[in-house]
Formats: C-alpha cells, sequence, structure tokens
C-alpha cells in the first residue's frame, strides 16, 4: 500500500526536507514535491495534489496549523504532522491530523504513519489492479528493439524525460517505460530505487565503501559507482545478505 502514496514534504530546514526524502526513498515512496514555506505548501498541494503531506509545525510565516487550516476544502491531502516538540500533539489530532511526528524521525515511525494514512485513502478509493511484474524489459536502439532480462540490467537512468537502460554486457538502450512504471513493476528483491533518478540491480553490485559518517559508495559490476545514504546502504546489505 505505500509505495502508490505520493507525499508532499514540507518543512523550512532543508536538512529536515533530505532526511524525509531519504526515508521516503528507502520505502520506495513518491515524492510529489518539497516546500519551504506554509504558503509554498498551500500552492504545491493545489499544483501537485499529492495524498499525504509531512508538514512541520514551526515555521515562519504560515505554520503547520495553519497550513491545515488553509487546505480545508475539497479533497485536500492527509496531514502528518512533523516536529521537535510533543506539546503540540493533542492540537494536531485535533486539526486532523492522520499521525504526529518527532524529529528525528524514526523509519519505523514513519513507515506506521503512513500505512495508516495509506489505510484511510484505501477508503476513499478503489484499489488499481495489481500490476505483473516484468519479465522482459524492452530496449530501444534506433528502431530495433531489444528483449532484455532483468538480470542483465545495471542500472536504469533517467535523462530528462527518457531513461536509459544500463545493461552488463556494456549495451545501451532506451527504455519503453517511465522511471515510476519500472520501480512499481521491477522486482524489488532485486531492484533498487536509489536516487529519483537512479534505479539499480543489487545483484550487480560488486563494493559498498563508507565515504563519511552519513554516506556510502556503491561500485557496480561495470564500474559504475553511485552515492547513497548510510541507512539505505544498510538496508541494501541487509536485502542482499552482505
Amino acid at each position: 500500500m505505500i509505495p502508490s502514496l505520493r507525499v508532499l514534504i514540507v518543512d523550512d530546514e532543508p536538512v529536515a526536507r533530505q532526511v524525509l526524502r531519504e526515508l521516503l526513498d528507502e520505502m520506495r515512496v513518491t515524492v510529489a514535491g518539497e516546500a519551504a514555506t506554509g504558503l509554498e505548501a498551500v500552492e504545491q498541494v493545489a499544483r501537485l495534489k499529492p495524498d499525504i503531506a509531512l508538514v512541520d509545525l514551526q515555521m515562519p510565516g504560515l505554520d503547520g496549523f495553519g497550513v491545515a487550516r488553509a487546505l480545508r476544502g475539497e479533497r485536500p491531502p492527509l496531514l502528518i504532522f512533523v516536529t521537535a516538540f510533543d506539546k503540540h500533539a493533542l492540537q494536531a489530532f485535533e486539526s486532523g491530523a492522520v499521525d504526529y511526528l518527532l524529529k528525528p524521525v524514526r523509519r519505523e515511525r514513519l513507515a506506521a504513519a503512513l500505512e495508516k494514512a495509506g489505510a484511510q485513502l484505501a477508503g476513499l478509493r478503489p484499489a488499481p489492479p495489481p500490476r505483473e511484474p516484468l519479465l522482459k524489459v524492452v530496449g530501444r536502439v534506433g528502431s530495433d528493439l531489444h528483449l532484455l532480462d532483468p538480470d542483465q540490467i545495471v542500472a536504469f537512468l533517467a535523462e530528462g524525460d527518457s531513461v536509459r537502460i544500463v545493461a552488463s554486457n556494456g549495451g545501451r538502450y532506451l527504455a519503453d517505460k517511465s522511471m515510476k512504471e519500472l520501480d512499481a513493476r521491477l522486482p524489488r528483491e532485486r531492484f533498487r530505487r536509489i536516487h529519483r533518478s537512479t534505479i539499480i540491480n543489487v545483484d550487480h553490485i560488486s563494493k559498498i565503501s563508507p565515504l563519511s559518517s552519513k554516506r556510502w559508495l556503491l561500485k557496480l559490476s561495470n564500474g559504475m559507482e553511485a552515492v547513497v545514504s548510510k541507512r539505505l546502504a544498510g538496508v541494501i546489505r541487509e536485502a542482499t545478505r552482505w
């Protein structure tokens, strides 16, 4: 249920927005956008129409409660408040928030809040039909179409409106599907979306090295390198049983 959600992140602190984005990326939840102020959040909701908004309570100008009041209308997103203080919890729930998260946000707590929001949304809209996993991936070179086995693919890279397939044989192909559709239909035990523009095949990871206290470097079988958060590197290591 969680991966189908579209979430707007609202916080005036860039680091706080980055932490939430990394957590959502790990859970393969779509980040619809970000807002640094309450006013921008209201504008982004009108434009992006997210399912859920993760909203910091204390922001200059229009605070989180002000955002909640401004969004009362037809089909507003569900709100999950995020704050460093626990004294506003009762007021948050009285304002209609689905949940109330304390900083630093834990992955398990965020997942539980999204599950709760997802359950509410499921009662408001019909469930989409399940998508069959991809058995073959179509790659285009000129007018030729190539059927690729998933285990041949090292990575998918978004390049503007296109998606490039990087294969283990050195070939590069143009995908016929978007990153969003690929992320939804690729085998989850094998493929991980590590950035908005990158999906990797974890079977092709040959080396994981620490870069700093918060960043790790992944090296793939074809020599390609990618930087990920320490938390995501741990998730990958656990999934691949390194």
